[in-house]
């Protein structure tokens, strides 16, 4: 798991709790910034799976032409 992942998964955690708290309290600006932090780490999270893809591809491509 590379970098971007594990923070992905951080503000994934993260935007939740304040996404629920600010559904408890009644607060809607904190429950939305909250549903746009997760957006946030899943497109990061997104992103460090893409990248691990392409190391993957990159490793067998090597190891096939060794």
């Amino acid at each position: 798991m590379n970098k971007n992942r594990i923070e992905g998964n951080a503000k994934i955690a993260g935007g939740a709790v304040k996404e629920a708290a600010g559904k408890v309290i009644g607060d809607d600006q904190m429950a939305a910034e909250g549903k746009a932090k997760k957006v946030e780490g899943h497109a990061q999270n997104a992103a460090g799976k893409i990248q691990e893809a392409g190391k993957a591809l990159k490793d067998t491509a090597k190891k096939a032409l060794d």
